[in-house]
């Protein structure tokens, strides 16, 4: 047992652990762009934050008459977004510390995430966090994404953990909607500082309203600490 009793951390990477969210978005504009011919914003990929690619393809293609189909359609963003994320995707240097500080403490940890397992995997061998995380799950291995608990749910079995042992750090209101229903605790780190008053983050704890500006790794795990 770690110096955190029975504690079980599941990260979500995109946006939590890493800023990977520019990446996303200029591969997703580029590729609505050629299949839809459509403009795609900021804005509107801030719509997307915290649901799985899968879904959010899924949608796109019917909403904007694609033909290609949602497996084409995956392989095509991820495609797009490595060739990007193999080029730079930074790691938030609180989150590096507190994986550090957690992995050294042998607190069981994994990385539970929308993104597809090839992604997932190359983030995690690219920025050197595959050192600590050796274990992840994505959505696309389990029926439903987030906001249902299905990877969560599916990450703590991989640990061997309790879902009511298990913390989940998370950016997006359907990450923590996800672990509301997975009976896990959220420490939530709102990528968008609009969504900080989403109904999902209302029980997190702790939330830090200010995102990753305002996160620390040391408070994280003061509210990790056993009390």
């Amino acid at each position: 047992m770690s110096t955190f009793g029975t504690i079980s951390v599941i990260f979500d990477l995109d946006g939590t652990l890493v800023d990977s969210e520019p990446n996303y978005y200029e591969a997703s504009r580029a590729l609505l762009a050629e299949h839809a011919g459509r403009e795609y914003t900021w804005a509107d990929n801030e719509q997307y934050v915290g649901i799985s690619s899968h879904e959010t393809l899924a949608l796109w293609r019917q909403e904007y008459g694609i033909e290609a189909t949602v497996d084409e359609l995956l392989a095509d963003l991820d495609r797009r977004y490595l060739a990007l994320a193999r080029a730079e995707t930074p790691v938030y240097p609180e989150m590096r510390k507190l994986v550090e500080r957690l992995h050294d403490a042998g607190v069981p940890m994994a990385v539970a995430s929308g993104s597809s397992r090839a992604a997932i995997a190359a983030i995690l061998a690219g920025t050197g966090l595959d050192a600590q995380l050796t274990t992840f799950v994505s959505a696309e291995e389990v029926p439903r994404g987030k906001p249902a608990p299905d990877v969560f749910l599916a990450a703590a079995e991989l640990l061997g953990a309790e879902p009511k042992d298990c913390v989940v750090f998370e950016d997006a209101a359907p990450g923590a909607e996800a672990a509301r229903a997975a009976g896990m605790r959220c420490v939530a780190i709102p990528y968008v500082a609009a969504h900080a008053d989403d109904a999902a983050f209302a029980a997190a704890e702790p939330l830090f309203r200010g995102g990753h500006g305002e996160f620390t790794a040391q408070a994280a795990l003061d509210a990790l600490a056993p009390r």
